[in-house]
């Protein structure tokens, strides 16, 4: 992975390498797709179910992983799926994440395409850099949006992420928000004290904070009830990801 180029950074990393060919590593894929297998006896499966072939459509490295204050350590194999992989491997996840995540990389697709298309007549190049300059133009809200946000450390409710959207061209409101972050797997879905929390890979991303807040009940007690807000990462990060699909 080392020779690799992030091509883009959104529901999952797509990577590119010297062949301008997009690749995805399959373990991260693992993880978004949320599957609670182990990863060898998922990826194995996977590739033995539906034929895939290495070389063709998936290769292989080996990577030494060290135990934790020691020396010693275990040797994996990690394995690099091409673009059409990962997305059928997406789709055969029959769950509403792999949907997402198989969407995603059509319209990774779709920016590959565009990006290395060679206009064949003068006209058409023409019509490319017209394009070009017109998505530029339209992108200047954005970057003056997250130049502003990248300066400010302040956390917002999720009910202000859904306003910032819609103040940057994305209309969605609050409730419609927290069901899109929970089925692409960055709140949690699962009803209980956790519900609407976010998820460990989004911690990790750094895109929210929980807050305690204490609330006074009638009969003296204080409970405190936990909030999820969004970071200033977090409003950059989905902000990008979400106005893509309306450019």
């Amino acid at each position: 992975m080392n020779n690799l180029k992030i091509f883009q950074d959104g529901l999952i990393k797509v990577y590119q390498n010297d062949r301008q060919e997009q690749l995805v590593d399959a373990r991260e894929l693992h993880t978004a797709l949320n599957n609670k297998r182990q990863f060898s006896d998922w990826i194995k499966q996977r590739i033995e179910q539906y034929g895939f072939i290495e070389n063709i459509d998936f290769t292989t490295f080996h990577n030494f992983v060290k135990r934790e204050g020691s020396n010693l350590g275990s040797k994996t194999t990690e394995y690099v799926l091409t673009l059409d992989t990962a997305k059928e491997i997406a789709m055969v996840e029959n769950n509403e994440q792999g949907k997402n995540i198989r969407r995603y990389f059509i319209e990774v697709e779709k920016k590959a395409r565009n990006m290395f298309e060679i206009p064949k007549t003068l006209p058409e190049a023409l019509r490319k850099a017209a394009e070009l300059a017109e998505q530029l133009e339209q992108q200047k809200p954005k970057v003056l949006f997250a130049e502003s946000v990248e300066r400010s450390k302040n956390s917002v409710l999720i009910n202000e992420l859904s306003k910032i959207l819609k103040q940057n061209g994305y209309n969605i409101g609050q409730n419609r928000l927290f069901e899109k972050l929970r089925n692409e797997g960055y709140l949690i879905k699962q009803k209980g004290e956790n519900w609407n929390l976010p998820t460990q890979k989004s911690m990790e991303m750094g895109l929210f904070e929980v807050k305690k807040t204490a609330i006074n009940k009638p009969n003296g007690d204080i409970i405190t009830k936990p909030t999820t807000k969004v970071t200033g990462k977090g409003q950059i990060y989905f902000v990008n990801k979400f106005l893509k699909e309306v450019i």
